[in-house]
């Protein structure tokens, strides 16, 4: 297991995860949001990445509430549907710039259950600040895809249910093979603290692992 780089270091430092698979990243002079969810207000944002249209992932409340005339966000056609102001469409395979933040959207779908299906062109995402790649892998499963990411930071789902496993998602980051794997989508609507434990110890001494705090709410401003 190499080293970290300092760059890695710090995007790490300047995340908080809000639960679920919220994250909030202040880098670049810039505040990204993830699939916002129950937020209690919040850091305008100057991007918003949407992985997909279930509620608990394209809330369009909770996006209001860190939305202002400047925030673009990026999302699936079917959640664009459901949104308002600087919204940029996407779909696996494309890559976009926003403000000098590079996206590209990735594959993100279920194998072996029926809550994700491939045919709806839902995504995850890699998107690059600081130089310091970030994997947002989305409601997915363990998927071939997998193997052809290329990053530094992982947030790997890990609950479950509607997700891999916390044993698959161990699987997953070996595929993805980064710095730091973070795991999320627990302790929220499916999974517990319990399966974030097992996601790390299960890839001690191979790739490490943040087990970040819950900050409640919202980051600080």
């Amino acid at each position: 297991m190499a080293d970290v780089d300092k760059g890695v270091n710090k995007i790490l430092a300047a995340t908080q995860w809000l639960g679920h698979d919220t994250f909030q990243i202040k880098a670049a002079g810039k505040v990204i949001y993830t699939d916002p969810f129950k937020l209690a207000g919040g850091v305008p944002a100057n991007l918003i990445l949407v992985t997909h249209d279930h509620f608990d992932h394209c809330s369009p409340d909770d996006i209001a509430m860190i939305q202002n005339a400047d925030t673009t966000i990026v999302a699936p056609e079917g959640c664009a549907d459901k949104l308002q102001g600087k919204v940029r469409t996407i779909k696996p395979g494309d890559k976009i710039d926003v403000e000098g933040i590079g996206i590209e959207a990735v594959h993100a779908y279920n194998t072996n259950k029926k809550f994700h299906p491939k045919a709806s062109g839902w995504v995850g995402y890699v998107f690059t600040v600081e130089g310091v790649r970030i994997y947002l892998a989305g409601d997915t499963d363990r998927i071939p895809e997998m193997k052809h990411i290329h990053c530094d930071i992982a947030l790997l789902p890990v609950s479950g249910t509607y997700v891999m496993t916390a044993l698959e998602a161990v699987a997953a980051a070996l595929d993805v093979n980064p710095q730091v794997a973070v795991p999320m989508h627990y302790a929220s609507i499916v999974g517990t603290e319990a399966d974030a434990k097992a996601f790390a110890a299960a890839l001690e001494g191979k790739v490490r692992v943040q087990v970040m705090a819950r900050k409640v709410g919202v980051g600080a401003p």
